[in-house]
């Protein structure tokens, strides 16, 4: 990645949410860089007069989310070039870390749109994409579903009409990620220091369209596994990829490594918001404690008895409730522990 100049900080993404954050502060001996990869530790900075890999091990004196992630805003010191802070982010996408420990992993920060990439095939389903849509709703993130592979479907268009039938006014584009005319429909939602990030299964097609994208085959891909159609993971470091488009040039992509397990916590809003349709009949119940079990005037029983909700929608939202208040239960006695080998800030 080469150093940037003349518009190369709006060219990365710098807006005013960021210039005010520097002005507000000291910052006279600092230079904002922006984060476009993790790897190991290190973090690959690029900004004006940037275009290094520097340690991330500033005093970190909280959790995952003192660290700096792809797509952060750095302030490094001009002569040093050491971190010295990280600025407030416009957005963070994260989830539970996978396994036991119930750590947060992030995935990017500063991210205008979420592509939510799945396949016309066994890969699709309902539940997952929700999990997604719930993610981007509460980090503010404009959510899409690309739909790759139409060519194992006979009927492709069934597929994009459920996912648009997940919300009102969500939009789903059918895609074939190797060819450059389909793909290039996308490059809209990517604009001038636009930044898209792109999640889902292994083996969906998400290097394959960046790749079709920025017109390079530079990250490699893998097939799926037969039998099952499942993806092995190809992608295994979250980086920012330049959209090329004409003399201005695009906005940025990120690919990140595809997901197995998307486990939801402290995401109530986002699960209010991607199920409107249930919670707003939920309010209508005669107890505001109301399980939507078996107790008298439970709006979502009679709803669900007369067909204006769909039981399998309404478990899973139950699903998705229940366990995020479970994660953000724990993730609120984890925070109250004191910090290991430091003071909290």
């Amino acid at each position: 990645m080469t150093a940037t100049s003349g518009s190369g900080l709006a060219q990365l993404g710098w807006k005013p949410f960021f210039s005010e954050q520097v002005s507000a502060g000291p910052g006279h001996h600092c230079a904002p860089a922006r984060v476009v990869s993790v790897h190991r530790g290190r973090v690959t900075v690029s900004g004006e007069g940037f275009a290094d890999s520097i340690s991330s091990s500033l005093p970190v004196r909280g959790g995952a989310e003192d660290r700096p992630t792809v797509g952060d805003w750095l302030l490094i010191d001009r002569d040093s070039r050491t971190l010295v802070r990280i600025l407030d982010r416009a957005s963070l996408l994260k989830r539970p870390a996978p396994g036991d420990d119930r750590r947060v992993q992030l995935i990017a920060a500063n991210v205008d749109t979420l592509f939510i990439v799945t396949s016309c095939d066994q890969d699709f389903n309902i539940s997952r994409l929700e999990r997604y849509l719930v993610l981007a709703r509460e980090a503010r993130v404009r959510p899409v579903i690309i739909l790759t592979k139409a060519d194992l479907s006979p009927m492709p268009g069934s597929f994009v009409d459920a996912a648009r039938a997940l919300q009102p006014g969500l939009q789903a584009e059918l895609v074939d990620g190797r060819d450059p005319a389909s793909a290039a429909r996308l490059a809209g939602y990517c604009g001038f220091g636009e930044t898209v990030a792109l999640v889902g299964s292994s083996g969906v097609g998400k290097s394959t369209l960046v790749n079709t994208l920025k017109g390079s085959a530079s990250i490699a891909t893998q097939p799926v596994r037969e039998g099952d159609g499942k993806g092995q993971h190809t992608t295994t470091v979250r980086e920012m990829h330049r959209l090329s488009d004409g003399a201005d040039g695009g906005g940025w992509l990120v690919d990140t490594p595809g997901m197995r397990e998307l486990q939801m916590s402290d995401v109530a809003s986002g699960v209010t918001e991607v199920f409107e349709d249930v919670t707003a009949v939920a309010l209508a119940c005669r107890f505001a404690n109301c399980t939507h079990a078996d107790e008298p005037g439970c709006a979502i029983q009679a709803a669900m008895a007369e067909g204006s909700l769909d039981p399998a929608r309404v478990g899973r939202w139950r699903k998705l409730a229940e366990e995020d208040a479970v994660n953000s239960g724990a993730a609120a006695v984890r925070r109250s522990r004191p910090a290991k080998g430091g003071n909290r800030r």
